[in-house]
């Protein structure tokens, strides 16, 4: 419920008159300029494809999100992607933030109805399909390109979920990007079992050259397939998710069924209008 009413009739014309409003936000964060940032826009019409890729590439985050109504789509800045976990953070994070939005969310997207809702000490929790991860041969070049030992590969619906033998091999990892563009996924996910001095279960970093994005800071749809991963192998539902990029984040899942929960914070950094025409 949005406001007093169902679906987003909050967006009204004392809100949002000829301009569009414009986001960005650093989200699985509680720490400014820490996290992964993200653009949120606010459409007050419909946008063509082409203008929506256009500010996307403009704003050269990893993803930009444009809210229509109840319809929510994702750009990185290179192409559009039917998942973003941090991105969708960050737009909850603005409907709350402004008071714009209470309650429970659904967005329609393209990986279908994502639900999100928010605690009362801020903790925001997104419902996303999980992505089970299958068994794989590691392709040819993956080590040379990573530069470091490969202990197991597994292919998500999205993504290589690449595991290496510690926390420091993930944490010290200084891939060659071009390479890593030619391996055939939208991206790789690099993960390891965290160490004792990681308040966390596991460590990630994930690099979508394909996409657009040499390194994602933190990445929610990574950890789709990472939670029914570290499930398996720690035997436990609910789980803490380092990514190990320069800037940082934690995730919190809960491995549901074919579900997942994705917990995190967000801070918003700024908030423009954007006076041009879709």
């Amino acid at each position: 419920m949005y406001g007093k009413r169902p679906g987003f009739d909050w967006i009204s014309a004392a809100y949002i008159i000829d301009l569009m409003r414009l986001f960005t936000v650093d989200a699985f964060t509680d720490t400014a300029f820490h996290g992964n940032p993200a653009a949120v826009c606010l459409l007050n019409a419909g946008a063509s494809d082409t203008w929506m890729q256009s500010l996307a590439t403009e704003m050269g985050l990893s993803e930009t999100a444009f809210l229509l109504g109840n319809s929510l789509r994702w750009f990185t800045p290179a192409v559009e992607v039917s998942l973003s976990g941090h991105a969708t953070l960050a737009t909850a994070h603005v409907l709350y933030s402004t008071g714009a939005a209470t309650g429970t969310l659904q967005f329609t997207t393209k990986s279908g109805i994502l639900t999100v809702n928010r605690s009362d000490d801020g903790l925001i929790t997104m419902d996303f399909p999980a992505k089970e991860v299958t068994p794989a041969t590691v392709p040819d070049g993956l080590e040379k390109a990573l530069g470091a030992a490969v202990v197991s590969v597994n292919r998500s619906q999205l993504d290589l979920l690449v595991e290496l033998e510690s926390e420091e091999s993930v944490r010290s990892l200084r891939p060659d990007i071009p390479a890593l563009e030619a391996v055939d996924a939208r991206g790789v996910i690099v993960t390891a079992a965290a160490s004792s001095a990681t308040p966390a279960d596991y460590v990630s970093r994930f690099f979508a050259p394909r996409v657009g994005v040499p390194e994602d800071p933190v990445t929610g749809s990574a950890h789709c397939a990472l939670a029914p991963f570290w499930s398996a192998r720690l035997g436990r539902d609910s789980l803490l998710g380092a990514q190990l990029s320069a800037r940082g984040g934690m995730v919190h899942t809960t491995l549901r069924g074919d579900r997942v929960d994705l917990a995190g914070r967000a801070v918003t950094i700024l908030e423009a209008t954007l006076h041009l025409d879709t």
